[in-house]
């Protein structure tokens, strides 16, 4: 026995040793990024003069207003979707210790015992005429193990695509932590920027509710007329029926915060003004090749690929011969004080090989399945780092325009609200109709509004770069 146990062992390790992992290995596909980013806002400058990356950054470094930042934190310790996507890892790090444990051989053991007590009258009499023992007892121990020996690599190759798949939940886990820090920080700049607009025409309201007892006052004196009157009270009721969309919006962006943050909708805090959120003027990009490492969608597309590409061995193995072992051993006895004799002891041993000779063509079918899915996860992979690509040139031109807009409506403002000053003093002089008032105090109102939606697009673009480039996630 010793000798068969030796030879066994023997050939399991010369298999072991001489066995292989069949299917490709794994390289990643060529690099074909672009040497800068399409909307640079300094294209003087070398693409490789410099490696800097705003996502280089923490996103407390980003973003300067301190109830944005304890909002943020706030998201990243109770968001829902940020919970759900660490279950999905553990998930994943649960299912490649499953799949981990079919290389390694599977040993069980059993023990029993048997104890009977039967009356006289069943049991037959010995050889002296007298009835025989009517109590019975015995017991036994076994122990068993099988091994299905991976020659080809297949469970080699389903951990190695369990692993890739783990490090795809992980990646995934950072780019929702991406999304939720751009989320956060997007919808507080439109709240804020909704609160601008409140406060314009809560203002716009009083000013015109000034102009309106102005129009009264000298219609009464006879140097007005009812025409100017009804013009400024219209001109009112324009502005105060603004008021209840914006609250509306005000209330629905509050709840959309809520959840973000995982609370019951709920009011939120503010911090500093739409008008008072600090920008960089200049943002440093560094390179498109680092977005391979930075961006974490990009990093779950590759880990995604790398599972496909071991699905493909794992697809080949099935087409060679199985090789398994079986064995068995233990001890039986109807004495429980002989249970460990010598002579009570048995054992099995045994390996089957096994090949599949014909099954309707699932096996092969099955290979050109996974060569199929690996292409597909190939070109999902070159599409990922296309559309990142894309978003970063999206994102610098934004940037670069949305603050050209802004600072234009600025002025646009500064020359509207002259106006209307003007305006004022020329139809309180008489000097002028109340169309001119109406005209550049609609023209006033409007612009304030457009400033304070471009004050949040530039804040929304900023966030956007950064989130692009791949920051956020750290």
């Amino acid at each position: 026995m010793k000798r068969i146990v030796q030879t066994l062992v023997a050939g399991v390790l010369t298999l072991m040793v001489v066995g292989c992992k069949v299917g490709p290995n794994y390289k990643r596909p060529v690099d074909t990024t672009p040497q800068s980013y399409r909307g640079v806002l300094a294209p003087d400058i070398a693409p490789e003069a410099s490696t800097a990356s705003l996502s280089d950054q923490q996103w407390a470094s980003i973003f300067q207003d301190p109830v944005l930042k304890r909002l943020i934190t706030e998201a990243l310790q109770n968001n829902l979707d940020l919970h759900i996507a660490a279950q999905r890892v553990l998930e994943a790090q649960a299912q490649l210790g499953i799949t981990h444990a079919q290389q390694l051989p599977s040993v069980s053991a059993g023990l029993g015992y048997t104890a009977l007590q039967a009356p006289p009258s069943l049991i037959s009499n010995n050889a002296n005429g007298t009835p025989g023992n009517s109590f019975f007892n015995g017991g036994g121990f076994s122990g068993s193990g099988a091994w299905n020996l991976d020659f080809w690599g297949m469970y080699r190759r389903q951990t190695e695509a369990a692993r890739a798949d783990l490090l795809a939940s992980e990646w995934a886990q950072k780019a929702t932590r991406s999304t939720l820090v751009e989320g956060v920080a997007e919808a507080y700049f439109q709240l804020r920027s909704l609160d601008a607009q409140l406060e314009v025409t809560q203002n716009a309201i009083k000013a015109r509710q000034d102009s309106l007892k102005l129009t009264q006052s000298l219609e009464r004196h006879g140097a007005g007329s009812l025409a100017d009157t009804r013009q400024a009270e219209g001109l009112l009721h324009t502005a105060e029926a603004n008021l209840p969309d914006l609250r509306r919006q005000i209330a629905a962006q509050e709840n959309t915060l809520s959840i973000l943050l995982g609370h019951n909708p709920e009011a939120i805090d503010r911090g500093l003004p739409v008008a008072e959120q600090p920008h960089p003027q200049e943002v440093p990009v560094g390179v498109p090749s680092q977005l391979l490492e930075r961006r974490p969608d990009i990093q779950q597309a590759e880990a995604k690929l790398i599972a496909a590409n071991a699905r493909i061995g794992v697809a080949k193995a099935q087409f060679f011969p199985q090789i398994s072992l079986t064995s068995l051993g233990g001890s039986s006895s109807n004495q429980l004080q002989s249970l460990f004799a010598v002579q009570n002891d048995y054992w099995y041993a045994a390996g089957t090989i096994s090949q599949p000779i014909f099954d309707g063509g699932r096996i092969r079918n099955n290979y050109h399945l996974s060569q199929a899915q690996e292409q597909e996860m190939l070109l999902e992979y070159r599409k990922t780092i296309l559309t990142a690509l894309k978003d970063i040139s999206n994102s610098l031109v934004s940037y670069k325009e949305t603050r050209e807009h802004r600072e234009a409506q600025a002025e646009l403002v500064k020359s509207a609200t002259d106006a209307v000053r003007l305006a004022r003093l020329r139809y309180s002089g008489g000097n002028t109709s109340y169309l001119e008032v109406l005209t550049t105090d609609t023209d006033l109102y409007s612009a304030q509004l457009l400033l304070a939606q471009a004050q949040q697009q530039e804040a929304a673009s900023l966030v956007q770069l950064y989130a692009a480039l791949g920051g956020g996630w750290q």
